[in-house]
């Protein structure tokens, strides 16, 4: 009788983890592109994201949602990833030119709405890979892969006022990046009429 329990529980965790899959592969793909901003390790990534979870449930482990433990799953290899990739570029970095580590500025808190109705969404993107991972981070995961404060909290293990705050100061981030490459423009626009 453990025999058919057993092969129903595992007909149940393959057929829950091939509506996952189907339901969440886009979007972890996309989430992965835009954090590693190469398409075939974003592929990979969200390849061994899958795989590390289908392990997990033929371990014999429940999954009770598959979508913040997906998420949770692929960020820990993105920050595998990163930290790889930082490994390597500071020692390459410290071998040319002995350049130091430098610091972020500190940021005051803004309300999220009037934040976001400022920030242009494609000058936005295309300034995420200047942000600090842990801004760039919660900015992806609440507007691009639309997650809840309390879903990324629970994704990145922080709590849900460290979540709130770590958005508004990306976003107030992106706001002033955006505004200096307008200023930027009209000034070079400026320079050309004369």
């Amino acid at each position: 009788m453990a025999d058919v329990r057993k092969t129903h529980d595992t007909e149940d965790h393959e057929a829950r983890f091939l509506k996952a899959f189907d339901e969440y592969n886009d979007a972890l793909f996309r989430h992965a592109l835009l954090r590693v901003s190469n398409r075939e390790k974003a592929i990979d990534l969200v390849h061994d994201t899958f795989t590390k979870v289908w392990a997990y449930l033929r371990s014999g482990y429940e999954i009770d949602t598959f979508r913040p433990f997906l998420y949770k799953v692929l960020n820990n290899l993105i920050i595998d990833e990163y930290r790889r990739r930082k490994e390597s570029s500071l020692d390459a970095l410290l071998e040319l030119e002995g350049v130091d580590e430098g610091s972020f500025e500190e940021l005051s808190e803004s309300t999220s709405e009037a934040l976001a109705a400022t920030i242009d969404g494609k000058k936005a993107f295309e300034l995420l890979d200047q942000m600090p991972d842990q801004y760039r981070e919660v900015i992806i995961l609440r507007f691009v892969d639309q997650l809840g404060p309390r879903e990324i909290s629970e994704l990145i293990e922080e709590s849900e006022n460290v979540v709130s705050v770590r958005i508004h100061r990306g976003l107030k981030m992106l706001r002033q990046k955006i505004e200096a490459l307008d200023e930027q423009g009209e000034q070079n626009r400026k320079k050309k009429k004369k």
